[in-house]
């Protein structure tokens, strides 16, 4: 009976694990009509209904469950050992899965991934640009890079960037006619460039610290969005204040485009680290992935 239902339970697993066929069948690269033909098969051959269907969402049935718990952990026990033996081979192999904010993949990650791909061509790597604060481990994600601020305390934690700084930023002509804000609190008269946190569904409000005080802003503005370099260039053409990381905008405050302002209340940040779960069992793909990322790189003799 195993042999008939192994891959259907696969497809099981993966709709339960993932509350959608549409995910699901994204990840394990068939169909979405072949994942729920399989998975409404497993049901006629067992006799019982193992998902809860409705047009908005999926969600296992009482026995859905008891049949996830018991077989989902014999499965992925026997994923980590076919990855053990994957190791084995003469050249490093391995799938990671890492979630990072859109200044973290340009400024730290993407630079020093590209020679690691070119040394280990058997390793792949994926990554989700999301500046959101992501959950890893619901998201089924062997790690992920914030901020040193924003890692919770039960996460191992691997910095892999210099101190970078956030800075308010517009255009002289937009400055020339609203006016330099004098403290934070003066950005709620003027026109601002928002960022959208998806996952969280909010507006990011903008932080600043001076003198041991800490201040939380949130501002107005005509337009939002989730993405770094149209902030930028918003705030380019005269359309309010923007927040970014400093480095984003060595260019356009070279040239002229921009300048910034509120500086001594934009103190530097401790950089971008690469996060993980204690319990997580390293792979050799991941340990040369940490090691490649690691700030400051290792010393290497002479």
């Amino acid at each position: 009976m195993l042999r008939e239902n192994v891959n259907d339970l696969i497809s099981f697993l993966m709709v339960a694990q993932e509350r959608s066929f549409t995910r699901a069948a994204a990840k394990l690269n068939v169909s979405q009509s072949a994942l729920s033909h399989a998975v409404r098969g497993l049901e006629e051959r067992l006799a019982v209904r193992l998902l809860t269907r409705t047009t908005r969402n999926v969600a296992p049935t009482e026995a859905g469950e008891r049949l996830a718990d018991a077989i989902g952990p014999h499965f992925t026990a026997i994923e980590s050992e076919l990855l053990a033996l994957g190791e084995m081979r003469d050249r490093p192999a391995g799938n990671i899965r890492i979630s990072a904010g859109e200044h973290a993949l340009d400024a730290v990650l993407w630079p020093a991934l590209k020679p690691f791909l070119q040394r280990y061509p058997d390793i792949k790597v994926e990554i989700i640009a999301d500046d959101s604060l992501t959950d890893i481990v619901s998201e089924r994600f062997d790690a992920g890079i914030r901020l040193g601020e924003q890692i919770a305390k039960d996460m191992i934690a691997v910095r892999i960037g210099p101190d970078i700084r956030l800075v308010v930023a517009g255009s002289p002509d937009y400055l020339a006619k609203n006016g330099i804000p004098s403290t934070p609190q003066a950005l709620q008269r003027h026109r601002c460039i928002n960022m959208r946190l998806l996952t969280l569904g909010g507006i990011y409000a903008w932080e600043f610290a001076k003198d041991g005080q800490e201040i939380k802003v949130r501002v107005d503005g005509q337009v939002t969005f989730n993405s770094l370099r149209q902030r930028i260039d918003a705030a380019s053409e005269g359309l309010g204040l923007t927040f970014v990381p400093e480095d984003a905008i060595q260019e356009e405050v070279a040239n002229g485009r921009l300048m910034t302002v509120l500086d001594e209340w934009c103190p530097p940040l401790s950089g971008y680290y690469l996060y993980y779960p204690s319990r997580k069992q390293h792979t050799t793909a991941f340990s040369l992935l940490l090691e490649a990322l690691r700030y400051p790189p290792p010393a290497t003799g002479g």
